[in-house]
Order: C-alpha cells, then structure tokens, then sequence
C-alpha cells in the first residue's frame, strides 16, 4: 500500500543485517567416542585371551608329558616300574619302556611269567607277585638290585607263597634301564 498523500516518507537506507546475526548459532555436534579407546581395550583383551590359551596349552603339554613319560630316574625306580608293569599290570608295551635297549636278558624272568599264567589256568586262580625292598649296589653306571621276588595264591582255600630273590642288573645312558634279572641260587 503506498503512503497517505501529502505524508512525507523519510527514506532510511536499507542496511542488511550480518548473516551471523541472523542466523541461529549452529548446533555443536554431539561428541564421538574415540574409537581409538574401543580398539585399544579390544586389543588388550584378545592378546589377554592369547596369552592365557598359549600359557594353558603350555601347562597342559607340560602336565601331559610328566604324567606319561616313564620314571626311569634311579635303578631301584626303573627296577621297580618294570616289576609292575611285567608282573601286576601284564603290560609288555609299558615294560618294554624300562628295559635297555639291544636285547636285554629278561628270559629268565620272561619263563617265569610264563609258568605264572599256565599255573593259574590249572588251579583256576590267580598268582600275585609282590617284592619288598630293593636293595642297590652301585657301580659308576652301572647297578645292581636285589630284591625278594613273593609269589602267593590262593588254592583251595590254602595260601601257598614262595619267595625268591632275584639280582637286576641295570644302566644308565640318559636313563636308568634294566639290563638283566636273574634268580639269585
């Protein structure tokens, strides 16, 4: 609409306003978690994690290898290990693992065990062998061991026992092995 007449119109120069002024201030942008914390407490926890597995199967390896290996430390303990892997368990396999490489002489032990078996199929029952102290003497690297071989039964209902002693003879390479057995007459 134009101005009444006869009004005098005072014309102000139009000025424009800075367009900061104008505008509403800008929102700042929500912060941003640093990835980088992210990153970082995921790479401490996975090298965590892979070094507890790697120390597990470590220590699994460690108690796996301690509790199958034979001890085969001292003469009276390989002579004994022997005596109950031949004689209680009947285990060739595991006896074999404490006796010396290249043909030992076991015969004599081996015909005993023999007679053992046959025996105890003909009385229907069954022969324990037990021994007591295992005496060494030894020698450099070599040993000997003495030690009271008892076979027992039960036959009819009467306990019948026999004691024998019997003489290893054993080595040491990298470990103790036994070499030999034989009775003592």
């Amino acid at each position: 609409m134009p101005p009444p007449a006869g009004s005098q119109v005072s014309r102000v120069p139009a000025q424009r306003t800075p367009p900061e002024e104008l505008a509403p201030p800008a929102v700042a942008p929500a912060p941003q978690r640093p990835r980088r914390r992210i990153r970082r407490v995921l790479t401490v926890v996975a090298g965590a994690l892979a070094a507890l597995c790697l120390g597990g199967g470590v220590v699994g390896y460690l108690v796996y290898d301690r509790a199958t290996t034979p001890d085969r430390s001292a003469p009276d303990v390989v002579v004994d290990n022997y005596l109950r892997a031949f004689f209680v368990d009947r285990n060739d396999v595991r006896a074999d693992l404490f006796v010396c490489e290249g043909g030992p002489d076991l015969e004599q032990l081996r015909l005993l065990r023999d007679d053992l078996i046959a025996r105890e199929g003909r009385f229907d029952t069954r022969m324990s062998v037990t021994w007591g102290t295992l005496k060494m003497y030894p020698d450099g690297r070599d040993a000997a061991v003495q030690l009271d071989l008892t076979i027992s039964a039960l036959v009819d209902g009467i306990r019948q026992a026999d004691r024998q002693t019997w003489i290893f003879n054993t080595h040491l390479d990298s470990d103790w092995r036994v070499c030999s057995a034989k009775p003592q007459v």
